[in-house]
Parts: C-alpha cells; structure tokens; sequence
C-alpha cells in the first residue's frame, strides 16, 4: 500500500444503489458488469480521456456496511454529453491510499484485497473509493487491479 494525492476526475457509466448487508452487493455489483458489457457501455460514453474501466463506490450512507452507489465507467474529460440511461459524476481531490490486487479476479483476487481494506485500520474518508482495471487488468487468470481507498488526512 502507498499514499496517494488525486485530483479532481470525473466518471460517467451506470449505476445500483446496494449494499454490503445480506450478501446483496455479491449480487448487484456482477449484475452491474454484466449489463455494463453485454450493453456495450463503455463504447457509448463520450469524452472518454481513457480507457480502463472505474468502478466507483461513494454516496456512503455511513461506512462500507451500510448502503453505497457502485458507479461503473470510463473516466471522462467533462460531463458535457452524459448518454441517456448513464450518470455522470465528480469527485474531489483527495489523499488515497493505493492498493495492488494480483491474481485470478474470477476466483476472487479483488474480493481478497478488499478483505485486507476492511479489517485495516485505515481512517477512511467514505466519500470515494475505486478499483481501476487498465491495461495490466486485461488478462482476468492474471490481473492486476488497482485500488484506490479516499483517507482522511495522510496516511
């Protein structure tokens, strides 16, 4: 884990409202890739400036057991032209803490290293955390996906 500033950047993609509770974002957040790749979303948003794909959670309620907004998308040079049926969103500048995921992400290389965020003792912000699958995440039996957690302060 490293320490990160990040400035301002937008996103826009699709959205669900879910939570940790129940198991349910076990349901929502693959439910949510699935219809991002089978609708061909990240081909329809406009002003892309990259493209890994972002998936956002933020919008906390409180902290990561009570219900978030998970934002799927490309990360954009302005929120000008929104398609129809996405959201657009803004998040402000901020210290990160920068985490690695390797591994098979189909058999839970991802889910692991959130394990590892959940039971640290990081001061979390809870306004916006992200995982970014670039370039290095193409291979999912050997990914590497990068995880960035907002912190309050440095870390």
């Amino acid at each position: 884990m490293t320490s990160i500033e990040l400035g301002n950047f937008s996103i826009v993609g699709i959205a669900v409202r879910t939570t940790n509770e129940n198991g349910q974002a076990m349901q929502d957040i693959p439910a949510l890739w699935q219809r991002f790749m089978s609708e061909g979303i990240m081909e329809k948003i406009t002003n892309k400036i990259e493209d890994a794909v972002y998936c956002v959670y933020t919008a906390y309620e409180s902290d990561f057991t009570k219900p978030y907004t998970t934002l799927l998308g490309c990360k954009v040079g302005s929120l000008d032209d929104v398609p129809e049926g996405m959201q657009g969103m803004v998040f402000d500048a901020g210290n990160y803490a920068h985490f690695i995921s390797k591994g098979n992400v189909m058999q839970g290389s991802v889910y692991q290293t959130w394990t590892e965020i959940w039971n640290s003792d990081l001061s979390r912000a809870y306004k916006a955390d992200f995982e970014v699958y670039g370039p290095k995440a193409s291979n999912m039996e050997d990914a590497e996906v990068d995880i960035y957690i907002g912190v309050n302060g440095e870390i």
